[in-house]
């Protein structure tokens, strides 16, 4: 009875251990409250409990400083802190970036070591007035970005070690996005000078394959394809993966991303298979409305009807009916994904995005968010006890 007692207690305490190991990273993004009824996000549908933390995209950059982006983002922040209430461990923080932003705002503030320094300080002051628990930085850098983004990065881990110990506040977190892919990791981001001043990484694992391609293929595959020689090899998330840890980062610090949304394209022949012929992205989705993509509640409603397969060697799904195709995630795919990133010792998960999961259950009919559900419920898993 004792020894049984003693491997309860052992086994209880790997799960408090590894519960509060992995991180859960949830981006939701401020143009989804635009959405038509049935696809409309709001802060008001984030369950709370979900992920630890939570980062809100995007803030603008206007004269040289961090500011709003939306007219109602007063109100949204008030709704995020009071996540907080029912969370108490709940991490939110604010991003700034992305691909709409570009890089030229950001050239611009890091022009000169007076301009980096006037808007890290707005970014320090905005935080602390909005009572976020830090930032994120989301710049899509490019050719000749690098140094000017490492040094952005030091800036402003400088400045938030400094406002802390002045003001006896606890330490803004810094997180930073850094986009996969082998050519633009080379070209944009000194990962290991970022990584030693940055808490986290948030690692964009997706977007390997696209309406961009002229053929189809998923953009997120787990592992490379049957037919993938060459650079085509580098587009998968486990080199990435790998390439991202021999460049000198913390695997503890790699946020791996997964997508709740899917990849479409438009079939020009047949063909059904990966690498068939397209001849563009897929038809835009009624909630979403971009083409080339959809989320992950208007692929389940594309999916009554079509003719479902998966990629085994990849590990992902995809779909096509009549003359449309996508390669997208279920709930199989991301525990697999989960387990990769444990056995790979990384920190953790980021999901892009919240808004695109079926938050609402109704799509799916596999209750509310079963994609980042299913990711939550793996990285809670206890695990086994030799």
């Amino acid at each position: 009875m004792a020894q049984a007692f003693i491997w309860a207690g052992l086994a209880a305490l790997i799960f408090l251990q590894n519960a509060s190991t992995y991180k859960l990273v949830c981006y939701f993004t401020n143009w989804s409250q635009y959405r038509l009824p049935g696809g409309r996000f709001v802060p008001e549908t984030i369950d709370a409990n979900l992920c630890t933390h939570i980062i809100y995209a995007f803030a603008n950059i206007s004269t040289g400083q961090i500011n709003h982006a939306e007219w109602n983002d007063d109100t949204t922040y008030e709704t995020l802190n009071h996540l907080k209430t029912i969370n108490p461990q709940l991490k939110i923080l604010l991003s700034v970036g992305g691909f709409l932003l570009g890089s030229e705002p950001f050239r611009k503030i890091t022009a000169s070591p007076v301009k980096c320094s006037e808007f890290v300080n707005s970014v320090v002051r905005y935080l602390r007035e909005n009572r976020f628990d830090g930032f994120d930085l989301a710049w899509w850098s490019g050719e000749g970005d690098k140094k000017r983004l490492v040094n952005l990065v030091k800036e402003l881990s400088i400045q938030f070690e400094r406002e802390a110990v002045k003001g006896r506040n606890e330490k803004l977190l810094l997180s930073v996005a850094v986009q996969a892919g082998r050519e633009k990791m080379d070209k944009g981001y000194d990962v290991r000078a970022i990584s030693k001043r940055a808490d986290f990484i948030n690692f964009q694992s997706y977007d390997f394959h696209g309406s961009w391609d002229g053929t189809t293929g998923h953009g997120s595959p787990l592992y490379k394809g049957k037919s993938d020689f060459g650079s085509s090899s580098y587009y998968n998330v486990d080199y990435s993966v790998k390439y991202l840890k021999l460049k000198g980062i913390p695997a503890e610090k790699i946020m791996m991303g997964i997508p709740t949304y899917g990849r479409t394209f438009t079939l020009a022949s047949r063909q059904t298979g990966v690498g068939a012929v397209t001849s563009g992205g897929g038809t835009p989705g009624a909630f979403t409305q971009e083409a080339g993509q959809l989320s992950y509640f208007e692929i389940c409603q594309f999916n009554n009807g079509a003719t479902k397969e998966r990629i085994e060697e990849q590990a992902v799904p995809y779909s096509y009916k009549g003359n449309q195709w996508v390669g997208y995630e279920d709930v199989t795919s991301v525990r697999a994904k989960v387990q990769y990133m444990k056995q790979n010792n990384l920190g953790g998960i980021m999901i892009w995005a919240l808004d695109l999961d079926d938050f609402s259950g109704s799509s799916c009919h596999e209750g509310h968010y079963p994609l980042i559900g299913a990711v939550k419920q793996e990285l809670d898993k206890i695990p086994k006890v030799f």
